[in-house]
């Protein structure tokens, strides 16, 4: 066959030089070469060189040297990835004798048969033999880009199936093509490679049009991988051949669309463990840096982290990350409320998941936390927060004392309520309960909400709550109250600012004397640890570590104060030393 259509290709592009009626033989001749059994896939390199420069004489060549629908075969027929080049060229500089109309007609013809189906096919199988990476970019940013390349040249425009709401669904379809080819070849025991279809899955995926590829993809994944290990494992490969660079695009897809937890994890398997890319973007980033997910998503995912002994790691991990930042006064301080709901609601779900055993691991652990972070939520001015704070602590409390007493708040019981404390409900896998929505939430509860004890009895429930309608004798008595047990409480220790802000806000004002020690003791290293933070208030702090009085009987007060103030000399001298001189030189007038 190489020899036939090496030298019909040969007079193809003598014909189409001299041009007249003998060209249409030519292209004939060329069209029943490539017929021949093992088709354009069996083509070598001199091959595929003789054909591109054919086809670029083609696209060249005048109307009477093109009969209709026969030079129109010739780049359908042909290797696709060439046909593509070349139809991308004449389109970006078409000849005198070829309109861009026409190419677009050929380049909708090349869609609608499923011609990049069998050019991501043909890039698969030359990745199983080391085929040219140079050839393999080119061509995916040809495939990704082409409605761009269309709508460039025909300014907007351009046919339907070019739409982006159009071409990305066919795309999807074109992939799931690929991949049943795919797995027909792994059950033949032939090889093949499927990083390419990774990089085209994300490289569609980081510019933006996740919706409109995985809304084909996912359900189709979905279906195929429910009772079909071959389908399961290539789906995984689909994923961990995506470049860390796109990895963030394509998880949230998959995790936003993936009808439940049990279907994302047979979507994903245990990438989150192999790539680091992945773990970050699932256990840091959606959880939280991020917090405009809905509820739903946040069930698929910490669902899917719990449905694998290895993944189950990751989740106490990120409960512990979540409790700590829900704990921290200054992220209640300064984050939106919007984001502490999104972060409850996240500790909730994680709590739901978590089994006898791992409670028991970690209960003195979560209990520290719980009265860290709801001493946090009582201080804040805001209705909602305390709100917040109130629910996650009791949900806490009824988890790691199951046999024991209870934290029992009082508080508006409406539906923003219903639904946080419904969370703590496991939901199954297969099932996610859609979120509601965020909006029109009520702000309102009780300034100072009373703490009670509930205990816990296999034969009866004794509950005490302080109602609004008791008298104010009953309110001031605490006689009948259970006192809490804490023989095995372990003392908190006082966490020391973090920023250079938050540490001049302790000095300046803070009434809490043993959070204003562990700052004078932290000062210092703090400021060396953060030089662009210190050049900011730099002056400001110089200031207050000059007339800063000692509150309690710290030992090396005068030491820890005068280290500080070098510290920050040292780290911004120029707008520092002026201020410390004119405080000098108007003390000695």
């Amino acid at each position: 066959m190489a020899a036939t259509l090496e030298r019909a290709l040969r007079e193809a592009v003598a014909a189409l030089e001299r041009g007249g009626d003998g060209a249409a033989a030519a292209l004939g001749a060329v069209r029943a070469a490539l017929a021949a059994p093992g088709g354009p896939a069996t083509l070598g390199e001199r091959e595929r060189a003789l054909f591109g420069a054919f086809l670029r004489s083609l696209a060249r060549a005048p109307l009477a040297s093109r009969p209709e629908g026969v030079w129109q075969g010739c780049f359908l027929e042909g290797p696709p990835g060439l046909a593509l080049c070349v139809l991308l060229e004449a389109l970006a500089s078409p000849g005198p004798s070829v309109h861009p109309r026409e190419v677009i007609e050929v380049l909708e013809q090349f869609l609608q048969e499923g011609r990049i189906s069998a050019l991501m096919w043909e890039v698969c199988q030359q990745q199983a033999h080391a085929g040219s990476p140079e050839l393999q970019e080119a061509l995916l940013n040809k495939i990704v880009c082409l409605p761009d390349h269309v709508s460039n040249k025909l300014q907007g425009k351009n046919p339907a199936v070019f739409f982006p709401q159009n071409y990305f669904p066919l795309l999807g379809g074109a992939i799931i093509q690929v991949l049943q080819k795919i797995s027909d070849s792994l059950r033949g025991g032939l090889d093949c490679s499927i990083s390419f279809v990774s990089h085209v899955l994300g490289k569609v995926c980081v510019h933006g049009r996740q919706k409109e590829i995985l809304s084909v993809l996912v359900p189709c994944l979905t279906d195929l991988t429910k009772s079909d290990c071959i389908w399961q494992r290539i789906c995984w490969r689909l994923v961990e051949c995506v470049p860390d660079r796109w990895m963030e695009a394509v998880v949230l897809g998959f995790v936003q669309r993936a009808s439940g937890a049990d279907v994302l994890s047979r979507l994903l398997g245990n990438l989150v463990v192999k790539n680091k890319k992945a773990q970050f973007v699932v256990t840091q980033k959606v959880l939280l840096l991020q917090y405009c997910h809905t509820t739903a998503v946040l069930q698929n995912l910490l669902g899917y982290l719990s449905l694998d002994s290895l993944r189950r790691a990751l989740l106490i991990k990120v409960l512990q990350e979540l409790l700590e930042t829900w704990g921290s006064s200054s992220a209640v301080k300064h984050s939106p409320p919007e984001q502490q709901q999104y972060i409850s609601k996240a500790i909730l779900i994680c709590l739901s998941h978590l089994k006898e055993p791992e409670i028991e691991s970690c209960r003195q652990e979560l209990l520290t936390s719980m009265m860290e972070g709801v001493k946090c939520h009582l201080d804040s001015n805001l209705p909602q927060i305390r709100r917040l704070g109130m629910i996650v602590a009791e949900s806490i409390s009824s988890k790691i004392n199951t046999d024991g007493p209870v934290l029992k708040f009082q508080y508006e019981e409406d539906e923003e309520a219903r639904e946080l404390k419904s969370l703590l409900v496991q939901t199954p896998p297969f099932c996610v309960v859609p979120s509601l929505p965020d909006d029109n939430r009520n702000e309102k509860a009780d300034a100072a909400p009373p703490l009670v004890l509930e205990s816990n009895k296999k034969s009866h429930t004794t509950a005490l709550v302080i109602s609004d309608e008791e008298s104010d004798a009953e309110l001031d008595s605490d006689d009948d109250l259970i006192p809490y047990d804490m023989s095995e409480d372990k003392e908190l220790k006082i966490k020391a600012p973090v920023y250079i802000r938050d540490c001049i806000e302790v000095l300046t004002g803070s009434e809490d004397v043993d959070k204003w020690e562990a700052t004078v003791k932290t000062l210092e290293s703090l400021v060396r640890k953060n030089p662009a933070a210190t050049r900011e208030v730099s002056v400001e702090l110089a200031k207050i570590l000059l007339h800063l009085e000692e509150k309690t009987c710290i030992e090396g007060f005068v030491e820890l104060r005068q280290r500080a103030q070098v510290a920050v000399l040292t780290t911004d001298p120029i707008p520092v030393s002026p201020s410390l001189l004119s405080f000098f030189h108007l003390r000695h007038r």
